[in-house]
Formats: structure tokens, C-alpha cells, sequence
């Protein structure tokens, strides 16, 4: 075949459409440190959590993050790729070991200075840095001393720890996130399928708790640290819907588990307090009881600035809380339906319940299976539509008064999916696992197209 009839049977991209968001609307691309960065040996990052757990021997053998996209040595490339794609924002974390090996004490210069060529590089072309200070990479040091989250003083060394980032780049950075999806990290601590793999069923609630401590104190370091800075916190929401509506008990298990899982941290944030079942939790967790002190709720309840949500699927439970598959259903590699209505559902009802700041959704995408063509091409049509979807269920939110001013796709590229490795493949770009080159998919092109289209009307 050449290149001329190859081109021809190419198919077309769908059409870029206008959505009708806010003026000023941001569009952006996620990735977090752990999962892009590699370079853990490199300018004296110290260890996460992370190596040690994937480093143990499992089956199926989970894939390390040693290289992952190295994206620590070629961000300049991968700043120009963000270019090509028309981005107004890219939204990374940073890893807190490489900032502090040891979790606290002795800050590592190298690291700072990593950062710093890294926002620069972005400001020179034009996009705006967003920056999450906690996506999931907690030094293992922290973790080997004070039990990671589950004791409350790495909440403390966490505001340390965000001072210092705040001064260094407060200056170029005007968004900052705390926390990504504390809902997440305490699937390290209940269970052994996540680092760190603690392993303590009743612990959740305790370790979410002083997530939430650690956000606060984090806020109040930021903010003393440097003025006229935007912050707030990024929390993965999956509404629960009633397996069987007209069953009273599969709707109270459904309110219950969205409760205890998901709305208990808006209800700290933006009420003041935990629902009663979460503080009945909170009193039988492992070690102790009850971690709330006095003035904690307080505290956890200072303003934020914005709200980011990461949103990817629903869940259904049935009458005893469990979650239950939709026949038929569509679903992505990681088995989560594709439900944009009620991602829109969801956006109204949280407005509807809090007084809520602006919003962000800081993540949303899909992990679909990929075919590289003999051109090199990758004509990933399911994951446009979901894009396309998602963005067309927050215009529909927006047109009902909600105030949502940016939306980031996870993600820029194909990376390390903690423990399932670099199968699970959610870019817009993909990566080569032997030599690392990036490919722009098609939704990245056809992203890059609709940016444009909605930046212009």
C-alpha cells in the first residue's frame, strides 16, 4: 500500500462542535508524576511508596515506574506536544520525594529546579500550569516513620512540604490543588491491591480524615506562604444510583454508599461536619478510635478557591450496598460504564446541595484498547465519543447555572496505571513502550480541533 491509498482510507475525524460553554472556558490535559516522570533514581529523587510495592513479586508481574514515559527528561518535547494540541492548561502533580527525599528535613535543590524549568517551559508557550501538590507518590520515608496517612503527623509535614512549593513557584503558578482523590489513597490502607498496602479494614475513615487535615493545613501554609494564589482540592466523584429504584432498600444503600464514600468529604468542606454514619465509622476504626481533635472540622472547613472533580463512571447498588453491573452497558477497559448523563445529574445535584466554588473537572477520560495501524496511526473513535460526550454533559450542566470553568482530559498520554501497569492505555498520545516516541492519537487530534473551534466563537 503507499502512502497516497493509506492516506485515503484514513477516516475522517469527526467533527469539532462549539458546546456553548462560559466564555473563557479552559481546556486542559492531566497527568500526575508517578505515572509520567521515570527519573526515580535521577538528581536525587528519594523512594515513594510506590517502588517497594511494585517492585514485590505478583501475578500477573505489575510494570515499574522507573522510566514510565520519562517524562523528566524529554518535557520540553512533551510541552511542544501540548502545543500541537492547543492546550490552555496542563494540570501535574509534583512528587513530593523528589522535593524532600526523606519526606521532610533537607530540601532536594534538583528537584525544585526540575519544576522550575518545567512551569517556564509551559509559560513560554503559552499554557497555563495547574499543580496537584499530592498524587499518590508519598515518600516511603514518611510512610516508614509515621505510617504514612494513617498517622496525623504526615499531615503536617505535608503543609511543610507545600510552603516550600508555594514560595518556589508562587510566583509563575496561580492554581493549586492540594489533594487528588483521598477516596483513592485509602484503598491503600484497607486493603493490599494500592501502595502502601497497610492492609487495615477499618482504617478508611480515620486516613481520610487526616487527608483532609493534611489539605487544610496544606491551604493555610500555601496561603501564609504567598498571597493573591488560587487553591482548593480534587475529589474523584462517582454517583451511586439504585439498582432498583422502586426498592426502598437498594435506594438507602445507594444514598449510603455515595455518603460514606464520596460526599462525606464535600459535607466537611462546605458543611462543616461528617454525616452521622461516617462519625460512627470514625469511632470503631483500627488504632485508637476516633482521630478528630478539637478545632480539626474547623479547620477542614476553611474556603476554597475552586473545586476540582474527577469523573469517570457510575455505580448501581442493590439492597445489601453492593455494586451491580448494567446489562449491556457499554464500558471502558477498567469495566466502568460510559454514563455522560449522569455525570450532568450529578454536576446539578452537588450544586444544588453545597455552596460550592467554581469547579473544574480536573479529570475525565477513558481507557480503551488502542490498535496502532501500519501507518503509525491510532483511530480511536470510542474515546472521542466519550470525550465528546463528557464535554456536551458539562455544557448541559453549565446551561442549568452550574459553574464549571475548566475540563481536563486524562490523559495527555498513555502512562503507568499504578498497579495495572501501561496496558490500561487512557491518552490522547501514545506511547511506544520500546522506544518512547509519542504518537498523537486521533482524539488528540481531534481534541486539538475542538479547543480551537470553542476558543474561536
Amino acid at each position: 500500500m503507499n502512502s497516497n491509498s493509506a492516506r485515503q482510507m484514513a477516516p475522517r475525524l469527526p467533527r469539532a462542535r462549539n458546546y456553548d460553554l462560559p466564555n473563557g472556558f479552559i481546556f486542559g490535559a492531566s497527568t500526575s508524576a508517578y505515572q509520567v516522570e521515570g527519573a526515580t533514581r535521577q538528581d536525587g529523587r528519594g523512594d515513594s511508596i510506590w517502588e517497594p510495592f511494585l517492585s514485590k513479586p505478583r501475578t500477573p508481574a505489575f510494570d515499574l515506574g522507573d522510566v514510565a514515559c520519562d517524562h523528566y527528561n524529554r518535557y520540553r518535547d512533551d510541552v511542544g506536544l501540548m502545543r500541537g494540541l492547543n492546550l490552555d492548561a496542563y494540570r501535574f502533580s509534583i512528587a513530593w520525594p523528589r522535593i524532600f527525599p526523606n519526606g521532610e528535613g533537607k530540601v532536594n535543590e534538583a528537584g525544585l529546579d526540575f519544576y522550575d524549568r518545567l512551569v517556564d517551559e509551559l509559560l513560554a508557550a503559552g499554557i497555563d500550569p495547574y499543580v496537584t501538590l499530592y498524587h499518590w507518590d508519598l515518600p516511603l520515608a514518611l510512610q516508614k516513620k509515621y505510617h504514612g496517612w494513617f498517622g496525623r503527623e504526615t499531615a503536617l509535614r505535608f503543609a511543610d512540604y507545600s510552603a516550600v512549593m508555594v514560595k518556589r513557584l508562587g510566583d509563575r503558578v496561580n492554581k493549586w490543588a492540594t489533594l487528588n482523590e483521598p477516596e483513592v489513597i485509602i484503598a491503600g490502607y484497607i486493603g493490599d491491591g494500592m501502595a502502601p498496602a497497610m492492609n487495615l479494614p477499618r482504617s478508611g475513615h480515620k486516613v481520610g480524615h487526616h487527608l483532609m487535615l493534611g489539605h487544610a493545613l496544606s491551604l493555610q501554609a500555601m496561603r501564609a506562604a504567598r498571597s493573591g494564589i488560587e487553591c482548593g482540592v480534587v475529589l474523584n466523584l462517582c454517583p451511586v444510583d439504585p439498582a432498583d429504584p422502586s426498592d426502598p432498600a437498594s435506594v438507602e444503600a445507594a444514598r449510603s454508599r455515595w455518603s460514606t464514600a464520596y460526599a462525606w468529604y464535600m459535607d466537611a468542606l462546605f458543611k462543616g461536619h461528617y454525616p452521622n454514619e461516617v462519625l460512627d465509622l470514625l469511632d470503631r476504626s483500627d488504632g485508637g478510635g476516633n482521630p478528630i481533635k478539637a478545632g480539626d472540622m474547623s479547620l477542614i472547613a476553611q474556603s476554597i478557591d475552586f473545586l476540582g472533580i474527577n469523573y469517570y463512571t457510575r455505580f448501581r447498588a442493590n439492597a445489601k450496598g453492593e455494586f451491580v453491573e448494567t446489562p449491556g452497558a457499554p464500558v471502558t477497559q477498567m469495566g466502568w460504564e460510559m454514563v455522560p448523563d449522569s455525570f450532568t445529574r450529578m454536576l446539578i445535584d452537588i450544586d444544588r446541595e453545597y455552596d460550592l466554588p467554581p469547579m473544574y473537572i480536573t479529570e475525565n477520560g477513558a481507557a480503551l484498547d488502542d490498535v496502532v495501524t501500519e501507518t503509525g496511526r491510532i483511530h480511536d473513535r470510542g474515546r472521542i465519543k466519550y470525550i465528546d460526550d463528557h464535554l456536551a454533559a458539562i455544557a448541559r450542566a453549565t446551561a442549568a447555572g452550574v459553574d464549571v470553568r475548566g475540563y481536563f482530559v486524562w490523559s495527555l498520554m498513555d502512562n503507568l496505571e499504578w498497579p495495572l501497569g501501561f496496558a490500561k492505555t487512557f491518552g490522547l498520545t501514545h506511547i511506544d513502550r520500546t522506544t518512547l516516541k509519542r504518537t498523537v492519537k486521533d482524539s488528540g487530534r481531534w481534541y486539538s480541533k475542538t479547543v480551537a473551534k470553542n476558543r474561536a466563537r
